[in-house]
């Protein structure tokens, strides 16, 4: 492994030699100088370890075993925890050893002061307290043995040992992870690959277009470029006087098959009077056959016109009307769902920890964990790889109404409550690390969003709800004030507070570029606001919906925004011209809310959106979108109707109110959350064209 290191940094220094970069060259030199794993070579590290003993450095010693603490054997299982222990208190001796060696008693008294608070508890240490009063230790049964040479080489050949199996299995688990990714994604190909030679539908397609061409297809083989054109303007002639119904007249059938006839009369007679392009003709002629034998894929219109073309009397197998009647079934049966569907779905698997309708599911940055909020207050934090399972179970005395992950370091959880404050959960720790207390004036977090540097994060705080503490009634037509706070994660304290134009309005949703340097928001008051994050100034708002913005997002490009609001609407705004749209199209009550579920004895259950109504896959060319039975899957256009629906996830028997759509893995993973507390998770695998 070290030399895998050290010649990857040499094929650095002769690029950056090669591009003249030669101050970043200098930097890479003293970065490598200072290096810490020392390019993953044992006996540099070995080295490092006696340099600070030598040199009575205690402090430097300590801080380079937690540092490798921390970087390599923290990794280690349980286990080997022990071994860990061990030898750093064979480390810990090597250096009080040395001191009395060197005669540095002051040093042996100041390590015995210094790691009192951590010795003192531990058995193996108790007798070694005495060790800097007595006289001749060399010579005493209890310590003479740890000043002999054997003991010191033995300890430094154990730490070289143990460090060079740990960097090689290190190594070895990295490369058996990329072969056990390889040999997956070869089972994917292959699983795709029986996908599309086992469909029935698609062979039964390519059966009937291969019996039923036209004339001017099934004699292309033997015509010339001149005879092809004729013969194609006649053959569409014919098509064009065929009667609604599909029948054709018999005086209609003898004029094509007198067409027909002029039409070989002419192949004959070109081939008599012009043998080259005969002769070039039936040089191509098996390539021309192997190319046509094989239909090209037609869609449902064009099968229906190749049925209403005239065929041979000896091939014609089957009667036009069933064809025709199949197509059109198979048109209403789908729904309005694409012909080709760009996502194979692999599994769909069930959460089904939450016993009331969900508000927020998000996935945090790295793909592995899920945190979900439920009305009641309950937060699920989970994993679904390899297999589901709860990691902790967040409950709280108020009422929680957002979350969101943070991005440096991912395992940390923001919690935006109903009575102002802000908690900053870590859920490997499973505690509270910070509670900020935001507004009380406006105690209603309704949107957190996390700057993709991890420095700072965006609160949307709101007035109390009118209506009451209901969060699930329908909301008032007067918007509530707000305020959209910048807090630092790392002083936990509020960074400055921006104007919200024309007015101080309740912002509903947030969402920051890939940098972080700008800040899309949708209000109560249906307008869309950009921030800009380094002026911290508002560089554009436009009136977006009719009512209220639910859920906004900027495009792949970035040089869009698209949003979904209380008019139905999923519309998609240019950033460059303030309030100019590229698309809108109108979408169904249950992909933008109010959601209903209705209950027995006509029992109601009303929830406004609160979590994102819409997530896009990692290239941006597809939207997940709620519907009452499942997430739905959408392709983006570029025309003024903006989405194309191509695919339905379905598995939920109450409406889904929250999607989300993880990129970080090679299959796409699909959220889609309902109201009775069931989230489904639909692995997906692209289908590359």
């Amino acid at each position: 492994m070290a030399s895998a290191v050290e010649c990857t940094d040499e094929n650095v220094r002769e690029y950056l030699l090669y591009r003249g970069f030669t101050s970043t060259l200098k930097h890479l030199d003293n970065e490598i100088k200072a290096d810490k794993e020392k390019g993953f070579r044992v006996d540099k590290i070995i080295d490092q370890l006696q340099q600070f003993v030598q040199s009575f450095d205690l402090f430097g010693m300590k801080e380079y075993w937690r540092y490798l603490d921390r970087r390599l054997f923290c990794r280690l299982e349980d286990v080997y925890k022990s071994t860990v222990t061990k030898l750093r208190t064979s480390l810990y001796r090597y250096y009080v050893i040395n001191t009395i060696q060197k005669g540095n008693v002051e040093k042996t008294q100041e390590f015995f002061q210094k790691q009192v608070q951590e010795l003192q508890g531990q058995a193996e240490w108790r007798d070694w307290f005495i060790l800097p009063f007595v006289p001749s230790p060399e010579q005493n049964p209890t310590f003479s043995v740890y000043f002999s040479r054997q003991w010191a080489d033995t300890f430094l050949v154990s730490l070289h040992n143990f460090l060079s199996v740990l960097f090689q299995c290190i190594f070895d688990a990295d490369v058996q992870k990329m072969i056990a990714l390889t040999d997956e994604n070869e089972q994917l190909r292959q699983m795709l690959f029986t996908l599309q030679t086992e469909n029935p539908e698609q062979r039964n397609s390519d059966q009937m277009v291969h019996h039923k061409l036209p004339l001017y297809v099934q004699n292309m083989d033997r015509l010339g470029d001149t005879e092809l054109v004729s013969c194609f303007q006649k053959a569409v002639q014919v098509k064009e006087g065929l009667p609604a119904s599909g029948q054709i007249s018999t005086s209609e059938t003898g004029s094509s098959q007198q067409q027909q006839q002029q039409c070989s009369n002419q192949s004959t007679n070109q081939g008599t009077n012009h043998k080259p392009r005969n002769k070039r003709i039936q040089e191509h002629e098996k390539e021309r056959k192997e190319l046509f034998s094989k239909p090209p894929p037609q869609t449902p219109e064009k099968k229906v016109e190749v049925v209403e073309t005239e065929p041979p009397p000896e091939t014609c197998t089957d009667p036009p009307e069933s064809s025709t009647s199949r197509t059109n079934g198979a048109g209403a049966d789908g729904g309005g769902l694409s012909a080709e569907q760009p996502f194979i779905k692999l599994s769909q698997e069930e959460y089904g920890e939450h016993h009331s309708s969900i508000m927020h599911c998000r996935v945090d940055c790295s793909g592995r964990r899920v945190a979900s909020l439920d009305v009641d207050g309950v937060v699920k934090v989970w994993s679904f790889n390899p297999i589901m399972q709860t990691k902790a179970t967040i409950m709280s005395k108020s009422p929680l109404l957002s979350l969101e992950w943070a991005t440096k370091p991912d395992r940390l959880l923001l919690l935006g409550s109903g009575v102002g404050t802000v908690r900053l959960y870590d859920t490997e720790a499973k505690k509270n690390l910070y509670e900020m207390n935001i507004d009380d004036t406006h105690p209603r977090i309704l949107s957190l969003a996390c700057s993709p540097s991890g420095s700072s994060f965006v609160c949307s705080a709101a007035a109390p709800n009118r209506s009451g503490n209901n969060e699930s009634a329908s909301r008032l037509p007067i918007p509530a004030s707000g305020q959209l706070l910048l807090w630092d994660t790392k002083t936990v304290k509020q960074q400055l507070q921006f104007s919200l134009e024309p007015e101080p309005v309740a912002i509903n949703c947030t969402a920051f570029n890939h940098n972080g340097n700008l800040l899309v928001t949708g209000a109560a008051d249906g307008v869309i606001r950009l921030f800009d994050m380094q002026q911290y100034d508002s560089i554009m708002s436009w009136r977006a919906h009719d009512g209220e913005v639910y859920s906004v997002e900027f495009s792949y490009d970035e040089n869009t925004v698209f949003s979904i609001g209380e008019d139905g609407k999923f519309i998609q705004w240019n950033i460059h011209r303030c309030g100019v749209k590229q698309s809108e199209q109108l979408l169904p009550q249950d992909a933008t809310g109010p959601f209903v579920l209705s209950g027995y004895s006509g029992y109601k259950q009303v929830q406004v959106p609160r979590g994102r109504l819409f997530a896009f896959d990692s290239e941006g060319q597809h939207a997940l979108t709620c519907s009452s039975s499942g997430g739905l899957i959408y392709r983006l256009t570029n025309r003024e109707t903006a989405l194309e629906r191509v695919m339905a996830l379905g598995g939920h028997k109450a409406p889904v109110v929250t999607v989300d759509w993880c990129s970080a893995v090679d299959c796409g993973t699909c959220l889609t959350a309902s109201m009775d507390g069931k989230i489904k998770l639909s692995t997906l695998l692209a289908q590359k064209s």
